[in-house]
């Protein structure tokens, strides 16, 4: 795993050159995309960069990471439509060129299993995940991979730990009701990435990003199996950083 931790002011910057130059040869490539504060300034800059001409987007498809139960892509509040409004349409990329994860569908378990099958099905047939983006989230999960999940846990309907809905609670209001199911892509689809870009940000990270740097590699912590696979860049602000820990120019 290659570390790379910055200023709070240039996290954005160093990302979006990581993702730029990861997909820069595959014009054509697929990028799954994580939701939430800490990587919405590396899409912003992707698109910055596809406004000068500088990034080829003609091609490029995105994947959906995960989604809430029960909400259509036409709720403002799902991640569909966060993707669309945030990512696909500042790139420029269709609907038709999306890989989504329906929320709707999760109705019951047959349906969700139907929807993720699909899901799966759409990925290969893109020839896989050239880019992924992720984000580190509070208790270690990876999309809405709760622990405990192995690195053949797939994509499936899921039920949301404590951690995760409270996390969630920034996003739908502090008097919201949160749906307490989602669809996440399996962790056998983001560990087979070709590239992982893993955004850690703000100081309210530095606990859990201490437990991934610290703790041995296991199922009750899966964004730790990140460091079982090649291709996976650690980008971190000094916030998120643990204090007491020098900054390594890489940690195996």
């Amino acid at each position: 795993m290659d570390i790379v931790v910055v200023e709070p002011g240039v996290l954005d910057d160093r990302g979006t050159a990581i993702v730029a130059g990861s997909l820069g040869p595959r014009p054509a490539g697929t990028l799954l995309v994580a939701l939430g504060w800490s990587a919405l300034g590396i899409y912003r800059g992707l698109a910055g960069l596809r406004a000068a001409g500088r990034l080829d987007t003609a091609g490029l498809r995105l994947v959906q990471l995960d989604e809430y139960a029960g909400l259509p892509a036409a709720d403002p509040r799902s991640l569909r439509a966060w993707l669309e409004r945030d990512v696909a349409g500042p790139l420029g990329v269709p609907g038709e060129r999306i890989v989504g994860l329906p929320g709707e569908a999760a109705a019951d378990a047959a349906a969700a299993g139907r929807a993720c099958a699909a899901y799966d099905a759409a990925v290969r047939a893109a020839g896989g995940i050239d880019v992924a983006v992720l984000g580190l989230g509070p208790n270690g999960h990876l999309g809405f991979n709760e622990p405990p999940s192995g690195p053949a846990a797939p994509t499936r309907l899921v039920d949301l730990a404590p951690a995760s809905l409270e996390s969630s609670r920034r996003y739908f209001g502090a008097d919201a009701v949160i749906p307490g199911r989602a669809l996440t892509a399996g962790m056998d689809v983001l560990l087979r990435a070709r590239r992982t870009l893993l955004v850690v940000a703000g100081s309210g990270k530095a606990a859990i990003l201490r437990r991934l740097l610290d703790e041995p590699v296991s199922d009750d912590l899966p964004a730790s199996h990140l460091r079982s696979i090649a291709g996976v860049t650690l980008l971190a602000d000094r916030e998120a950083w643990p204090h007491d820990r020098p900054i390594p120019a890489m940690i195996p």
